[in-house]
């Protein structure tokens, strides 16, 4: 799509006049407000500062900023760094227009209207501060710790998160990188390989990339993306099995068009067919792996024929990916994914994926799964309590033993929500939302409208008016990624010829934060004093955070300045099999819980018919919610085209670029529109779109109701059973066009 964006429409959308801007929505008549001095002034020439890291999205790329007159002209890639070196994705470029954004969050506020539907006052910091501590301590007093509820994601949410966890003493804490995202597929290898798997397979020196369901090439990490290309540089072949024609599967040299959900038992086959045909690696097996024969005995019924039958392929293309991987093992990258949280069956999906590995022997090989061996920073935080597990919602006391087992670090989404409802067994009165946005991270939108509607109070600190924060008593604005410290990379580079390098990076602030933006040592800290922890606060600023953090490795910001904002020392080979590594083909702890051994095929409910499984994903240029609102990325992708099948248009009479709504099985519908991309890329029994649209928030002005909110309709609750995460493709939909609902032909 052209950007069409002309200096008319960009001066109406970028003034900050109070007259003119959301600001005027959002805060009272009388306070006094002026316009922003956002132009930059005189015809200084630009200066260059070191320290950036990009958080457009979660894989933190390493920035220097062109600041002119103390205003951020542009972002660019740090020309030191080893990691995504100069280059930065259109997401992190238009990290400026966040920063600009008039829609930000500017003073603290105060909800004198209803949850939901705010009025909206300025207040000061002190009262902001006094009603959040008055509030939570109230919540405190009457239930406990075990009454307050904590949704954090992202960089900032950390210290306050481990506030609440490890000072105040609630368990109650679930954050959406694990619950609704990586969760599972950390806990799954951790029970199969005794630790997280990250994503740092060798793609750049690999023989065989084995996705499935990867997005790489959409999701746009440029490190990432850089050491894939490079892979398939050198001659790397690509297999994706995925129900959609994905920019990886674009590239595969076998694209599997699996039926969703089956994804097990495609993996099974391929396992039991190298056990059978004696094509797996022995002597890793032998020495390297625990519980083999109890594994092939479970996995044989797996035959080609029968994962062709469940998964909807050519059983001779099951057959072709083994013999690829055999004949290129053990230099194959079996990829763990990252967003995993499915069909609510996954936890056995991720559990294929590292036996697979182990089965090829590609585990610390060249080319293979290979962990990386980066430098250890010490962080700082709060001192952990020792609170018990006695309101842990996880655990069934009356068995003392957890209900979901293999859980990743918090307490499972639905859990918290199932007890706030209910108030059984106990009640959740206080809730702390901190740049999480569970209106469109969590299924079930309705369900956490009435988690909040029953809170006695909720306070939200986030950089943008998302769909969550109207649902704040108190909403407090929060410096950007581009105007604090805080967060510390690190990382090693292994695709070297000569040398493999690490690098120190941390976070520095480009440009002073305007208006009344904190940080979150800052609200922490005065919230802390507020509820009596004061003298437990172990900081008192995030650059002294930081600097606290650095000196553990012998180093300082002003060291990290003198060296252009990254730290580059030698690294460690990072190639060699530890004597003591183990795999856990079948893993007794697992089998004594009641849970599978060895990884199991458990089937997801068909789509009924007249209806299509609704499937979502990233977009290159558009990051979850965060990013809806950029100007610059809603001019290059504005709404979220929903993909279906040609052969299924025809029939319904639809074409590309039709208009439609779309409705689910449960009659919650989209309430907004997007157009249909009409394309031979996609199964039959599904469709698809990009995830993080149709803002509900009326202080959105840019992303409200801009494409549809594919989080809206995704209802169905499904739990994986092994960790308590949510499986998030289980809804079914029809498409609505002119009032009318079409049915879908698979």
């Amino acid at each position: 799509m052209a950007f069409n964006l002309t200096r008319r429409k960009f001066l109406q959308t970028a003034s900050l006049a109070a007259a003119a801007v959301p600001l005027s929505k959002v805060v009272s008549a009388d306070t006094g407000v002026t316009k922003a001095p956002l132009d930059a002034k005189g015809t200084f020439g630009d200066q260059t500062v070191v320290g950036g890291i990009c958080e457009m999205c979660f894989w933190r790329c390493q920035l220097v900023g062109k600041v002119r007159d103390g205003r951020l002209m542009k972002l660019e890639g740090n020309p030191k760094s080893i990691d995504n070196g100069t280059a930065i994705c259109a997401r992190g470029n238009a990290g400026v227009k966040l920063l600009y954004d008039p829609d930000r969050l500017k003073y603290p506020l105060k909800n004198v209207g209803k949850r939901g539907a705010p009025k909206w006052k300025r207040v000061t910091w002190q009262e902001a501060l006094d009603e959040c501590g008055n509030g939570l301590n109230q919540v405190t007093k009457k239930y406990g710790a075990k009454g307050i509820a904590v949704f954090p994601h992202g960089a900032s949410a950390k210290y306050p998160m481990h506030y609440f966890e490890r000072t105040v003493g609630t368990h109650n804490v679930s954050e959406a990188s694990f619950f609704q995202c990586r969760g599972i597929r950390d806990t799954a290898y951790v029970a199969t390989i005794g630790k997280a798997p990250g994503e740092k397979v060798d793609m750049a020196n690999t023989k065989v990339l084995f996705f499935l369901g990867t997005h790489i090439g959409e999701n746009i990490h440029v490190s990432h993306v850089k050491q894939y290309v490079q892979g398939l540089q050198n001659g790397a072949k690509l297999v994706v099995a995925d129900p959609r024609f994905s920019a990886s599967a674009a590239k595969a040299d076998i694209w599997v068009q699996i039926k969703p959900g089956t994804d097990t038992a495609y993996v099974l086959a391929i396992m039991n067919y190298l056990v059978q045909n004696n094509k797996y690696d022995a002597d890793f097996v032998e020495d390297h792996t625990a519980g083999f024969d109890e594994f092939s005995e479970a996995i044989k019924e797996w035959t080609l024929e029968k994962a062709a039958a469940t998964c909807e392929i050519p059983a001779a293309q099951i057959k072709e990916v083994a013999e690829l991987l055999a004949a290129n093992a053990p230099n194959v990258a079996i990829h763990p994914g990252r967003h995993v949280s499915w069909y609510g069956n996954d936890f056995q999906r991720e559990r294929a994926l590292g036996c697979l590995t182990a089965l090829l022997g590609a585990f610390y090989v060249k080319g293979g799964w290979v962990p990386p061996k980066g430098p250890k920073v010490s962080g700082i935080s709060w001192k952990k309590h020792d609170h018990g597990n006695e309101h842990n919602l996880n655990y069934n006391h009356e068995e003392d033993e957890k209900r979901y087992p293999f859980n990743p670090p918090g307490t499972p989404t639905e859990l918290i929500r199932d007890c706030a409802i209910s108030g059984k067994p106990y009640p959740i009165k206080g809730c702390v939302v901190w740049g999480q946005n569970p209106m469109q991270t969590i299924p079930g939108q309705e369900k956490m409208k009435k988690v909040f509607q029953q809170m006695d109070f909720v306070m939200c600190v986030d950089v943008m008016p998302t769909d969550v924060t109207l649902w704040a008593d108190i909403l407090l604005p929060e410096a950007s990624y581009l105007e604090r410290y805080d967060y510390i990379k690190t990382g090693t580079q292994w695709n070297l010829a000569d040398e493999h390098q690490q690098f120190i990076a941390p976070r520095m602030p480009l440009v002073a934060p305007m208006f009344e933006r904190k940080d979150q040592v800052y609200i922490t800290n005065e919230l802390a004093k507020r509820m009596g922890h004061a003298a437990e606060i172990p900081v008192g600023s995030l650059e002294e955070m930081t600097e606290k953090s650095l000196a553990s490795v012998d180093l300082s910001i002003a060291k990290i300045k003198a060296e252009d904002g990254i730290h580059i020392q030698p690294g460690k080979d990072p190639y060699g099999l530890p004597e003591d590594f183990e795999v856990q083909l079948y893993n007794e702890d697992l089998a004594d819980a009641g849970f599978p051994g060895a990884p199991t095929y458990i089937p997801v409910p068909e789509v009924p018919k007249g209806y299509a499984r609704l499937l979502y994903g990233r977009a290159p240029v558009h990051t979850f919610n965060r990013s809806q609102n950029n100007v610059w990325l809603h001019n290059a992708m504005p709404i979220n085209p929903i993909w279906i099948n040609d052969h299924a248009a025809a029939k319904m009479g639809l074409m590309d670029g039709d208009t439609v709504s779309v409705v689910n099985s449960e009659g919650i519908a989209s309430g907004t529109t997007t157009t249909v991309k009409v394309t031979p890329g996609i199964r039959k029994d599904c469709v698809y779109m990009y995830h993080g649209y149709g803002s509900a928030s009326p202080f959105m002005t840019v992303g409200k109701n801009a494409g549809v909110d594919d989080q809206k309709l995704i209802s169905i609750l499904a739990i994986d059973p092994e960790t308590g995460c949510s499986g998030m493709r289980n809804n079914f939909v029809k498409l609505v066009k002119n009032g009318k609902v079409l049915d879908i032909p698979a």
